[in-house]
């Protein structure tokens, strides 16, 4: 994996303005997983979510204005690097969650695991990172008290992203 670079200084037009695309969030993350049924009961353990469509070989978890969609194949192929992230409101939830359920932590620094298909689950609490929902984004998921920590607050100042 290579190091993170600064932004690039390659400029598109005469206007000095960079002509890429600027990243914005993650709209979804596709998992493949052996059985999308078991998938589901899965993952419904663990945590609170609304199913946003599903077909035969598909299902697409619902989190607020991103989801995740989860594809039934035939593979089954573990990588210790690759990995996805959820932002929860209350990371030691999913940790009780995960001993009631006897799903095994893995030996890493914060809070992961792995699904039964091998897909690596990192997971993270909203107050003590960057990633910030809108305050009508979080109130329509009913999750209105979720803040931030000062940690969080002074990243985001950083970057000229604080609140006001």
């Amino acid at each position: 994996m290579t190091e993170p670079s600064t932004p690039s200084t390659d400029r598109g037009d005469d206007q000095n303005i960079d002509s890429r695309p600027q990243l914005v969030g993650i709209n979804h993350v596709a998992l493949e997983v052996g059985d999308l049924e078991r998938a589901l009961e899965f993952y419904e353990s663990i945590f609170a979510f609304e199913r946003r469509g599903r077909s035969e070989t598909k299902a697409f978890v619902d989190m607020g204005d991103q989801f995740i969609a989860l594809a039934e194949t035939e593979g089954d192929g573990v990588d210790d690097a690759r990995h996805f992230g959820l932002v929860v409101d209350d990371a030691d939830r999913v940790e009780r969650r995960l001993e009631q359920l006897g799903i095994d932590r893995l030996d890493a620094p914060g809070l992961e695991f792995r699904d039964p298909w091998g897909n690596r689950v990192q997971i993270v609490g909203y107050e003590d990172i960057q990633f910030t929902k809108a305050d009508h984004v979080l109130r329509g998921m009913g999750l209105e008290k979720c803040e931030k920590t000062a940690a969080a607050i002074e990243e985001l100042a950083e970057k000229g992203m604080g609140p006001d």
